[in-house]
């Protein structure tokens, strides 16, 4: 009886009590998804297909390729194929909404990037980091009403990149509008400069448009801006959207499968921080497409339960 007391003693002492053995567990559980979310998820680009009737009835389908957020860094070359493999999806149209550079030496990577896209109608919008580069900083910050750009930031070489947009023939909405001719139909385009830096100015854009309305006929509006604001929707579609791309959420970047995004970096709903839905303004509804986009800060290089991914969306016709 005494050598089995002992023995029961032993093993008791020796083996882990229920609140080390949890603990254990969660260390555990979260070094494996860290792991997974910055060394897989974070690199397993994929390609999403949306459709959206906003078309009138009878119209041949627009098939939109959405480029958003490379933040792409000269070493990420796996982000670079995939983004250049897309070039053979053959798009009507392609819409970048900004965060092209992840790094001050980017602009040449962006430029070898895009290289395949050139002569296929295309337009774009800035967003913070095509002129401010990357820092670290408290990823804590998110859970505020939005995180700044700090200070501090590089600036980087926009003049570069902008050329090398031009050379692809990309046309700039920044504060500007177009119309362009898109698989045989005219589309009117219009945007804005980024509103996380304050870059938006309606005036601008509302002016531009006019502009480039006068005397012509359009098939289609669609307005581009990198941040979702609220009030930046709402005046895009009250100048007229028909449908509105965006990009800079990165879809929550870090997300709680069953409950979604934690943190948007703006004041759009949670429920709208990927994908597409819509936004109403003053009786007025557009199509909205948010990326979750392609990339991360590479002070923050991960990603969980919110793949990268670039966008193709098929507009169809209205169901007369």
């Amino acid at each position: 009886m005494a050598d089995s007391v002992a023995t029961s003693g032993q093993g008791t002492s020796s083996g882990l009590g229920p609140a080390s053995a949890v603990a254990l567990t969660l260390l555990g559980v979260g070094a494996a998804t860290a792991i997974y979310g910055t060394m897989i998820e974070r690199r397993a680009f994929r390609l999403r297909r949306v459709e959206s009737r906003i078309l009138p009835p009878g119209s041949a389908p627009l098939r939109v390729l959405h480029l958003s957020d490379f933040h792409v860094a000269p070493w990420q070359r796996k982000k670079q194929e995939f983004v250049r493999g897309l070039a053979a999806l053959q798009p009507d149209l392609v819409i970048g909404t900004g965060d092209n550079l992840g790094h001050v030496d980017a602009v040449p990577t962006v430029a070898r990037m895009l290289e395949p896209f050139e002569g296929i109608p295309s337009v774009h919008v800035y967003g913070s980091n095509d002129y401010l580069g990357p820092v670290l900083k408290n990823p804590f910050t998110y859970f505020g009403s939005s995180a700044h750009v700090a200070k501090t930031a590089p600036r980087l070489d926009t003049e570069s990149l902008t050329a090398h947009f031009n050379r692809l023939g990309w046309t700039p909405l920044n504060n500007m509008a177009a119309v362009l001719e898109v698989a045989g139909r005219r589309i009117r385009f219009f945007g804005v400069n980024d509103p996380h830096i304050d870059g938006d100015d309606f005036a601008a854009a509302g002016e531009a448009l006019r502009e480039a309305s006068d005397g012509e006929d359009w098939d289609l509006t669609i307005a581009l801006a990198h941040a979702p604001y609220q009030r930046v929707l709402s005046g895009l579609v009250d100048l007229g959207a028909d449908a509105i791309f965006a990009g800079h959420t990165h879809g929550g970047q870090v997300c709680v499968p069953g409950y979604g995004a934690l943190v948007t970096n703006c004041d759009i709903p949670r429920r709208q921080v990927k994908g597409l839905s819509e936004w109403t303004s003053r009786g007025r509804t557009a199509a909205l497409h948010v990326s979750a986009g392609l990339g991360t800060s590479i002070y923050a290089p991960v990603r969980f339960a919110c793949p990268p991914e670039a966008t193709l969306l098929t507009f169809l016709p209205r169901v007369s």
